[in-house]
C-alpha cells in the first residue's frame, strides 16, 4: 500500500482540540492497538497491516500528537503520558472496550504506561488484555541513543532542527536497521515526507524529550513490566544499536518469566525489515493465549 493509499484510508479525531490522524480497519468492542516509535507515525505498521486485520476483527493505528499526519504544535510541551491519554481517547472514541497492544520504539514507553494504568486503575477504561514490544527503550539505561538524538536532546537541539533535511534525515535514518534490511531511497522519502509534513523536523527537540521522561516514569514503567496482569512478548531486532540484544539480555533480567523472541539480522524497525518474521511471532504468542501449545521462546 502506498503513502498516499495509507492516509486517504485514514480518519481523523479531535484530541485537546488537537486533530489527529489515525487508521482504522473493522469495528468490534475488542481490538489491537499498534502504537508507533519516533520519529515515524501510523504507517510503519503497513508491512504487517493485512495480516494484523485478518486476525483482528478491528485493528487501530494513530499518529501521535506531533508525528504524521496529526496535529505539530510548535510550542507544546509533548509528553508520553499525554499520549497514552491520546491512545484512551481514541479506543473510547472507537466503542473499544477491550485492547491488544502492539507497540515500537516511543510507543513501547506509552503501552508502558497504559499497562500502569490496568495495575493502577482497572476498569476505568478499555481493559488491556496483552502487550507486544519490538525494539525501543524499555529501561533507560539500556537505550543507546545515536549521536543525533543526544545533541537534540541538548541546548543545540533548536538549531540542529533547522540543519535536518532529507539527505541528513536519510544518513542517520538507516543505520539503525540492520545492514541488510536499510530501506531504499523511495522508501525513505516517504518516511521523510511524513516526517516533514507541517515542518515535523522542527520540533523534533520538543519531542526527544521523551528521553529524560523515560528516566524520571523508570520506577513506575518498569514495575509495570514486572508486575503485569496480562501476557507480554518482547520481539526483538539484535542489530539495532539502540534497543538491540543489549535490551534483550536486560529484559531477561529483569522482567520475570520472560516471553522473548529474537530476529537475526534485523535492526530497530522488525515490522520494516523482516515482517514476516515479526508477524510469525505475534501470530504464534497470540495462538498460544487462545490455548495452542507452543513454544515459549524462538530465535
Amino acid at each position: 500500500m502506498s503513502l498516499r493509499t495509507w492516509k486517504e484510508a485514514g480518519s481523523q479525531f479531535a484530541f485537546r482540540d488537537h486533530d489527529i490522524f489515525y487508521r482504522a480497519d473493522g469495528h468490534g468492542r475488542e481490538a489491537l492497538l499498534c502504537i508507533h516509535g519516533f520519529p515515524t507515525a501510523s504507517w510503519d505498521w503497513e508491512p504487517v497491516w493485512a495480516s494484523l486485520r485478518q486476525r483482528f476483527g478491528h485493528v487501530v493505528a494513530p499518529d501521535l500528537l506531533g508525528f504524521g499526519w496529526s496535529a505539530k504544535p510548535r510550542g507544546h510541551d509533548y509528553s508520553l503520558i499525554e499520549q497514552a491519554d491520546l491512545c484512551d481517547a481514541l479506543l473510547a472514541e472507537r466503542g473499544i472496550e477491550r485492547v491488544h497492544v502492539l507497540a515500537h520504539d516511543y510507543g513501547v514507553s506509552v503501552a508502558q504506561e497504559l499497562l500502569a494504568r490496568e495495575i493502577s486503575q482497572p476498569r476505568r477504561r478499555a481493559q488491556l488484555l496483552s502487550v507486544v514490544f519490538l525494539n525501543g527503550g524499555l529501561f533507560p539505561e539500556t537505550h543507546r541513543a545515536v549521536w543525533q538524538q543526544r545533541w537534540l536532546n541538548g541546548p543545540l537541539g533548536p538549531l540542529l532542527t533547522q540543519l535536518m533535511n532529507e539527505k541528513r534525515f536519510g544518513e542517520t535514518f538507516s543505520r539503525v536497521f540492520g545492514p541488510d534490511t536499510r530501506p531504499g531511497l523511495i522508501e525513505l522519502h516517504d518516511f521523510w515526507q511524513l516526517i516533514s509534513h507541517r515542518d515535523g523536523h522542527r520540533i523534533a527537540h520538543r519531542l526527544i524529550r521523551y528521553i529524560r521522561e523515560r528516566r524520571m516514569n523508570r520506577e513506575r514503567w518498569v514495575a509495570a513490566l514486572q508486575r503485569s496482569p496480562v501476557p507480554l512478548r518482547l520481539i526483538n531486532g539484535p542489530l539495532d544499536p539502540v534497543s538491540g540484544a543489549h535490551l534483550l539480555d536486560r529484559y531477561r533480567e529483569l522482567v520475570p518469566e520472560p516471553d522473548t523472541v529474537s530476529i537475526p539480522g534485523v535492526g530497530h524497525y522488525p515490522q520494516v525489515e523482516a515482517p514476516d518474521r515479526v508477524l510469525r511471532a505475534f501470530h504464534e504468542f497470540h495462538d498460544r493465549m487462545s490455548g495452542e501449545k507452543r513454544p515459549r521462546s524462538l530465535s
